[in-house]
């Protein structure tokens, strides 16, 4: 299957995510290049939100653009599996070894605005993530390492405690949707 199938197959938790799916499915459609960053005005990303082995936990990390806790996972780079770019971004940006998917089937679709800002001394102009998010599952015993280029912190939060740490309000819809989600699948 692929990554546009994967995307397609999709079936969106609410009106947000079959407005976004629809806006996300349309560009790629009208941009080849929408897998890679050189595609300045969007692009498609992929992200991770991570429980622990009760689904008691989630891993966040305090992203240095943001100024928040958040989610993880990155850009594509022009890797066309959605899946293993968010299992990798998550082991680089927390050193946690032994993480898999809960699913392989995508979680959560979200078009996220992204503000300029400077990375590795470039200024990176505004911009949208085209996002899709796979629940993932971890071992809360690794040893969390912090990446320092990416984020300034690495750390586990309960569920409903996690809200308590995000300072980056447009996110906030985005993650209470994911809890959500979460705690209807675990029931």
């Amino acid at each position: 299957m692929t990554y546009i199938d994967l995307i397609e197959k999709y079936e969106p938790y609410n009106e947000q995510e079959v407005r976004d799916k629809k806006a996300i499915l349309d560009f790629i459609s009208q941009n080849d290049n929408h897998l890679v960053r050189t595609n300045l005005v969007a692009h498609l990303t992929s992200s991770a939100i991570v429980l622990n082995k009760d689904y008691t936990k989630v891993l966040f990390a305090f992203h240095n653009i943001y100024q928040s806790w958040s989610w993880l996972g990155g850009h594509l780079d022009g890797d066309k599996d959605l899946l293993k770019v968010a299992i990798k971004e998550t082991k680089e940006e927390t050193g946690i070894k032994h993480v898999k998917a809960f699913s392989s089937d995508i979680f959560m679709i979200d078009v996220i605005y992204v503000s300029n800002h400077i990375k590795h001394k470039k200024y990176v102009g505004d911009h949208l993530h085209l996002n899709v998010t796979f629940l993932l599952v971890g071992d809360e015993s690794d040893t969390l390492v912090v990446k320092k280029d990416e984020n300034q912190d690495v750390r586990w939060f309960d569920l409903d405690d996690v809200f308590n740490h995000i300072s980056e309000e447009r996110m906030v819809p985005v993650f209470k949707k994911a809890i959500q989600k979460i705690k209807q699948i675990i029931v």
